[in-house]
């Protein structure tokens, strides 16, 4: 047997041995939103949704890295994102779980979509504006309690740019009056140190794919680099449009500085 078969085979091994873990973890977060969820405050529910998504990144090989974290208030805010996967999520939960506006595609995934149901994530239409104007009223009444993160691009990239971001759900913090807060989220090799496409999540591709593509690599960084408020300070003029287009070009200008880990 050659030295490069017995590696495939190695490789492969250590692949299939992976998803067993990925699917038993899988089970335990369903038997977890079934029997404690019901019984549990919203402080016992944080808890439960960090360790499950610490736990996630954990089996997927993928190091969590934070900049600039000390920066977010105790108080409610709206977090504006750029959007790569679906890991996003998991890597944000892995830091500080807080709620999230996905799109409507997402809450008829298998299993994955009813989980997302029960941690209280909100849906939307992306293509109907009459369901973003009410989607943002509804965001705007979780922001009297507690912060809520978007993904104002309306989809995933591979990273490397933003694209413009949609500002209907901007309006729920001028309506909450709630300070506006930038994520930009970035892949790495922990290899090369190099930006990586691996874990984006893009075009036709399907979530198991995805999934596969990740585990293959195994050896990755997820990078979240929170930015001040809209403005500088949480007193930013409060218009959605200039929300929106600020958000937008605060991350774009530090992705853009950023090519390599450093």
């Amino acid at each position: 047997m050659s030295k490069k078969h017995s590696l495939n085979q190695s490789r492969n091994t250590s692949v299939a041995w992976c998803w067993v873990l990925v699917w038993a973890h899988v089970i335990a977060g369903l038997a977890t939103l079934s029997f404690q969820f019901p019984f549990a405050d919203q402080k016992r529910k944080n808890q439960l949704i960090q360790a499950w998504s610490k736990r996630l990144l954990n089996i997927f090989g993928i190091e969590l890295r934070l900049k600039n974290q000390a920066i977010l208030p105790n108080t409610p805010f709206l977090l504006a994102s750029n959007h790569i996967s679906w890991m996003d999520i998991h890597a944000i939960n892995a830091f500080n779980p807080i709620c999230f506006v996905a799109k409507s595609d997402v809450e008829g995934w298998p299993i994955f979509g009813w989980m997302a149901k029960q941690v209280g994530t909100v849906f939307i239409k992306r293509d109907n504006s009459r369901h973003g104007k009410h989607i943002a009223g509804e965001v705007s009444k979780v922001l009297q309690t507690q912060s809520v993160c978007i993904f104002p691009e309306g989809t995933s990239t591979i990273g490397e740019s933003v694209l413009p971001f949609k500002p209907n759900l901007f309006e729920s913090a001028v309506t909450a009056d709630v300070p506006v807060y930038s994520l930009a989220i970035a892949y790495y090799s922990s290899v090369t140190g190099r930006r990586s496409e691996v874990a984006a999540f893009v075009g036709e591709m399907g979530l198991l794919e995805s999934m596969a593509s990740i585990l293959r690599n195994h050896r990755l960084i997820v990078e979240l680099t929170f930015l001040p408020p809209s403005g500088g300070h949480p007193e930013a003029p409060r218009d959605r449009k200039w929300l929106a287009l600020h958000s937008q070009e605060a991350i774009s200008s530090y992705l853009n500085g950023y090519q390599t880990l450093m």
